[in-house]
């Protein structure tokens, strides 16, 4: 399709990693806590291709909104503009209720939506091109009364103690397919970063190969070593011809 970058899955690679959350039973407390953000280095074929920002707020006692944002830089954003924005709101449980994306790359204008209703089990998920002022994509799925979108599940995970061997199951969608995701907690590394060297726990998170998505590949999430489990690092594997694409945590803080 003529893109420099596989911006879709670079997205993709930051929301499973980026969210920094805590416990369920600590939401309250949270609330008066400043927003907090990650900042990492996107790496494509051994050149700097973006900046993914996310942060997480707490929403009263309600649960959390976390906002994604995937920004081109440098010789790609020369080649092709990316400027994703993904926001979605869930709640103690991880259990989402909604989630939106504003895609502008290159030429392409999109917006999706989708809701997830506990109640009828139904998730809508309407997908807009907003050049051509037309629908994409408009579809429902039955889902289970909780469910998790990428960044919600992370989330979970990081809620939950996990060993090398053992492994741990979510149900996840992305509106379009529901799926039960599974995460395998593979080894503890030394991973160096810009922001400093963690001692982590190497997760393999099994979404490609025709589970939530058909393309083939392996994605890998590093979480810290320690209570707050924080993702320092993402490494996406796909095949031909888009290849391998990393995150790795260059700056934390409040925004």
């Amino acid at each position: 399709m003529g893109m420099p970058v596989p911006t879709r899955w670079a997205l993709l690679a930051a929301s499973l990693g980026c969210t920094p959350v805590l416990a369920p039973q600590d939401a309250a407390q949270a609330q008066a806590k400043p927003v907090e953000e990650l900042q990492y280095a996107v790496e494509w074929r051994l050149i700097r291709a973006g900046t993914a920002k996310l942060s997480r707020i707490p929403r009263s006692s309600d649960g959390w909104q976390a906002h994604l944002n995937l920004q081109s830089t440098g010789l790609v954003s020369k080649l092709y503009r990316v400027n994703d924005d993904y926001r979605v709101r869930f709640d103690k449980g991880f259990c989402v209720s909604d989630t939106s994306m504003k895609a502008e790359e290159g030429s392409r204008r999109r917006e999706t939506k989708v809701i997830f209703n506990p109640e009828t089990k139904k998730s809508s998920y309407l997908e807009r091109d907003l050049v051509k002022n037309n629908i994409v994509l408009n579809k429902e799925l039955d889902i289970p009364v909780c469910v998790h979108d990428i960044v919600a599940g992370l989330s979970r995970l990081r809620s939950i103690e996990l060993q090398p061997g053992q492994t741990a199951q979510f149900p996840v969608s992305d509106g379009k397919r529901m799926v039960t995701a599974r995460v395998d907690a593979q080894e503890k590394e030394n991973v160096k970063t810009p922001a400093g060297t963690y001692r982590t726990l190497r997760c393999e998170i099994f979404l490609f190969n025709d589970v939530l998505y058909s393309r083939k590949g392996r994605l890998f999430v590093w979480l810290t070593d320690d209570e707050k489990k924080v993702p320092v690092q993402v490494r996406a594997k796909l095949n031909f011809p888009v290849g391998t694409i990393s995150f790795q945590l260059e700056k934390t803080g409040p925004s």
